[in-house]
């Protein structure tokens, strides 16, 4: 096999992660609060190859040699943590961050973040009498104390944009908790875990990942929660059309340097017999 195969090959399969990248984007542009994914690559090998020295001219400009490589490959997959864009739907548990932080919930006995704010209250099996606020799968969001948040059931409930949770019942109006969400700091630290969740990388605490200070005195907070709306997906499909286009001709361009290699290989070993 020669290098032009093995170029083409090795291209082939990184631009067919590159697609599985996209479609995953196109799949969740209505997602609220998802995360695009990106994808990045490198080089897998390039080197140097030296021309005979029948190449070195009287007034040649350029050295010999010129430079081959071997295709790409797949280095790395981020999320793109950019805000998505405000949906309003009145309901006052449906709750947006506007900054960089995000929301804690629990999830298979673990803290997990997430940007989803569609929240919504389910029976309290703890307490009877209460609920507690779950996110979109079930799942329990957490206070600053990392407890879930349970409300009474009878109580009308209302999010402050500082995150506490006010109830208001007959016997009067106090607040019940407040939402923990903390800033994002290092988005390089979290591990996505599917439903639009992540947890904290294997050896990385929460301070390692997020910005736990609390603003001083007279200060303005650096995340404020928003109720009644959602964050949409921040993933644009024109873009990601465009980008699908661009990666299928390349996908093609690879796939015709491969069957032209094939062919010129028959040909040479015809001639060799």
């Amino acid at each position: 096999m020669n290098s032009s195969m093995i170029s083409a090959m090795v291209s082939m399969n990184a631009l067919q992660q590159q697609l599985d990248v996209i479609a995953g984007n196109l799949a969740n542009v209505d997602t609220a609060g998802y995360k695009r994914r990106e994808a990045s690559f490198e080089d897998v090998l390039t080197q140097v190859q030296q021309h005979h020295k029948d190449f070195d001219r009287t007034g040649r400009s350029t050295p010999l040699g010129y430079t081959q490589g071997f295709g790409m490959r797949l280095s790395s997959v981020v999320h793109n943590m950019e805000q998505g864009l405000m949906k309003e739907t009145g309901n006052p548990l449906d709750l947006m961050i506007e900054g960089e932080a995000m929301f804690a919930v629990q999830a298979d006995g673990v803290i997990a973040y997430t940007r989803e704010g569609g929240f919504h209250v389910a029976p309290n099996l703890d307490v009877p009498g209460n609920v507690i606020l779950v996110n979109s799968q079930g799942q329990p969001v957490l206070d600053v104390n990392n407890q879930p948040i349970s409300i009474p059931n009878e109580g009308k409930v209302a999010i402050a944009s500082n995150g506490d949770v006010i109830v208001e019942t007959s016997q009067g109006r106090g607040v019940a908790a407040t939402l923990k969400f903390v800033e994002l700091e290092r988005p390089e630290g979290l591990v996505p875990v599917g439903e639009n969740l992540f947890v904290i990388g294997n050896g990385l605490t929460e301070a390692d990942v997020f910005d736990l200070t609390l603003p001083g005195p007279g200060q303005p907070p650096k995340s404020t929660v928003i109720s009644g709306f959602v964050e949409q997906s921040n993933v644009n499909m024109t873009d990601e059309l465009t980008r699908m286009m661009e990666v299928q001709r390349a996908y093609q361009l690879a796939s015709r340097a491969l069957s032209n290699s094939d062919t010129m290989m028959n040909l040479a070993n015809t001639m060799r017999g």
